[in-house]
């Protein structure tokens, strides 16, 4: 068996945060006008400018979350064990 930095959790983790990533880019999409010239109030709303960008932070803030948790299945090194 390979030995990963990361465990089966932080894998999961990491990608349900890169789906919320995802999702929040893709509310923040669209807004534009038919014709190019004109102005469309669409891109004011509660959706673009208040819930998306939290989805996209709560994402990223996911990411460091699975980046920097502690695999439970990760074992413990003689060289971990002499410092703690």
């Amino acid at each position: 068996m390979k030995d990963f930095a990361f465990g089966k959790e932080n894998f999961i983790v990491i990608a349900v945060a890169v789906v919320l990533i995802i999702i929040g880019f893709v509310m923040m999409s669209g807004g534009g006008s038919e014709d190019g010239v004109s102005f469309n109030p669409a891109i004011f709303s509660k959706q673009r400018i208040v819930v998306a960008p939290v989805i996209t932070v709560l994402g990223f803030a996911l990411v460091v979350i699975g980046i920097l948790r502690k695999p439970k299945d990760h074992p413990v090194s003689d060289a971990e064990k002499k410092k703690a």
